[in-house]
């Protein structure tokens, strides 16, 4: 990333909370220069300040990329500051949940290069995963806010914008899920006699061992559910519980994801 567009053009980041800082982490390490990033927050950390971007500063005249990564509530004011840059070359990427494309298009104007992005809270350790859109301007810019997105993890891209709400039922909200899922085996440990300590520690490192196999393994994750599974064995007592058509996964998950699928499309339409 040390001698592309970016870093000869220079990238606006807005907003650097936990998501911002991981991604601006991500993009350093990969080699894109401190000199050419340009960071706006109300309130910078330390770490932030010691980076060697650029914190609060004027910005650039032209940048190549503005990443938005603030809260929608929070976004008003701070767009305003970059409305210069609408109808340029400037790509911008939004990473703010619930905000379509349009909203942006309604700011920047239609012939901006917009790029919307559903990354996950993984993505704080590198592990996360991204779904992008692009309004018709911004289609050739998928390939510059894939490389971006790709330093905190997996990058997707969808066929429409409309896809997104689902996305946010399964990938952004869906690490909330798995850690639920943690808590309770975890508890259901402890009914059945284990210290509270231990059992959480089973429990992290059996749901982080089994996703990590179910990456990296050829087979998909029904096919490893069978290996593991003995005939009439405990985990077959287990899984006909957690399989259970009426009561079970099948039953709860999918409601689950269209409750946040559901939610997605109130936010967005405000």
């Amino acid at each position: 990333m040390n001698d592309g567009r970016i870093a000869a053009c220079g990238l606006v980041l807005l907003g650097c909370g936990k998501m911002g800082s991981a991604m601006l982490a991500g993009w350093l390490a990969r080699g894109l220069p401190a000199t050419s990033v340009w960071v706006m927050d109300p309130a910078p950390s330390d770490w932030l300040r010691g980076s060697g971007v650029h914190v609060n500063a004027p910005l650039p005249d032209a940048p190549a990329v503005v990443l938005i990564a603030v809260k929608p509530q929070m976004m008003g004011d701070a767009l305003l500051e970059l409305v210069g840059f609408g109808g340029s070359d400037t790509v911008f990427v939004s990473v703010a949940a619930g905000t379509p494309l349009s909203a942006f298009e309604a700011v920047f104007g239609a012939d901006t290069p917009i790029v919307r992005a559903m990354p996950n809270t993984p993505a704080a350790v590198g592990q996360g995963i991204t779904a992008i859109c692009a309004n018709a301007a911004g289609q050739g810019a998928l390939d510059e806010a894939e490389t971006l997105l790709s330093a905190v993890g997996a990058v997707v891209r969808l066929e429409d914008e409309a896809q997104m709400d689902a996305v946010t039922g399964v990938s952004g909200s869906g690490p909330a899920y798995v850690f639920h899922m943690i808590e309770t085996l975890a508890a259901g440990g402890v009914a059945q006699g284990l210290p509270p300590e231990l059992a959480m520690t089973l429990a992290k490192a059996t749901v982080a061992g089994a996703g990590a196999l179910a990456a990296a393994a050829k087979e998909d994750p029904g096919q490893l559910r069978i290996n593991v599974t003995s005939p009439n064995g405990t985990t077959q007592a287990a899984l006909e519980v957690l399989m259970d058509e009426q009561n079970g996964f099948p039953a709860l998950l999918p409601r689950a994801v269209a409750a946040a699928a559901a939610r997605s499309r109130e936010l967005a339409s405000g």
